[in-house]
């Protein structure tokens, strides 16, 4: 079977890998037919990021089950489904409280397409077929009427940027709400989530940002804009996001957050940031920062797509499977791979 390797910055080939079996009767083999690019991916190939490969590219993506262990009763064959870019196996302490990011059944950071943070074990999802090793814990049908192109990030980017915005409004739903964009590797991410509270009917919701594409696609998702540099301070929010990946920008959501306010920081920083503690402190604002979650979100995130929200403004350039290569020599912001589906979805 053929599977894509990420060599470098721009570098990305076609290569002959040993095919997938099932590993138990808890595994599925699935067939990915819409593959997206994260913001860690875009950044890595555009040089931003030092991931060295080579390594097995892709982890956001809906694919089409066409093997099933003999103890998977949740999916059945030519279902699709979201694959969660992390393992996770459902029932170890961690999974049980919703924390799959970090399931203890796996080495830490386990995950499809990310070189060796993720572990290489599990391959990449733009390939002929990818092994779930958990498929009742890990995957999640596509319900009828969301195309594979649409949810293909929800298995990471979407159900990210949900986190920074579905608990904090549930708590609070008449919350006002800042995201601070910027090109720091989660461009995609700080829109989702503009688009989410929006979706969730946030109070009000603000992007602030400095790229007149970002700012016009986050206004068409709904939300207020704020062009220009980043300011000491935007106003009182009770949830901001910093998806800036910019000490200036961080230090601008999170003097920005109000009393008992939380600020989630969804961008990777490679060097320690200052951080204006005093005042967060005074505030009683709470910062966190991490990876998401990603498998209790995607329900959730799923069940706002058929209450219609619709994601798809983000992406950036849809391209055919056989057109990989050249599409992510320079890849756009976000970028969706397809390949034909099951014909009546």
């Amino acid at each position: 079977m053929q599977q894509l390797m990420l060599h470098g910055p721009g570098t990305v080939a076609w290569a002959e890998v040993s095919e997938r079996v099932l590993s138990d009767g808890e595994a599925a083999i699935v067939r990915p037919i819409a593959v997206a690019t994260c913001d860690l991916d875009v950044a890595v190939l555009r040089g931003r990021l030092p991931l060295e490969g080579p390594y097995p590219f892709g982890h956001e993506a809906v694919a089409e089950v066409v093997e099933v262990g003999d103890l998977v009763r949740s999916v059945s064959v030519g279902d699709l489904v979201v694959v969660p870019f992390q393992i996770s196996c459902g029932a170890c302490g961690p999974c049980r409280r919703g924390r799959t990011g970090n399931c203890a059944a796996h080495p830490p950071l386990s995950a499809y397409g990310l070189g060796t943070i993720g572990g290489l074990r599990w391959g990449g999802l733009l390939a002929d077929r990818a092994l779930v090793p958990h498929a009742d814990a890990m995957l999640v049908r596509v319900p009828e009427g969301i195309t594979p192109a649409a949810a293909a990030s929800v298995s990471d980017n979407i159900a990210d940027a949900w986190r920074t915005v579905g608990p904090p409004l549930q708590a609070e739903p008449d919350a006002e709400m800042l995201v601070v964009g910027g090109d720091g590797g989660a461009n995609s991410i700080g829109l989702y989530a503009a688009g989410l509270a929006c979706a969730l009917g946030a109070a009000r919701v603000v992007y602030a940002d400095q790229s007149p594409e970002r700012l016009a696609l986050a206004a068409g998702l709904g939300a207020e804009t704020i062009d220009g540099p980043w300011p000491r301070k935007l106003g009182s929010f009770q949830v901001t996001v910093d998806a800036s990946g910019s000490e200036d920008g961080l230090r601008c959501a999170l003097n920005s957050t109000g009393f008992d306010g939380t600020c989630t920081c969804v961008a990777v920083y490679l060097t320690d940031a200052t951080l204006p503690l005093l005042a967060m402190y005074s505030r009683c604002c709470t910062l966190h920062i991490g990876r998401a979650h990603a498998r209790p979100a995607i329900d959730e995130v799923l069940a706002l797509m058929t209450d219609g929200f619709d994601p798809c403004p983000v992406t950036s350039a849809v391209a055919e499977w056989g057109d990989a290569v050249a599409a992510l020599s320079d890849p756009p912001m976000k970028l969706v791979i397809t390949r034909d589906s099951t014909p009546d979805r």
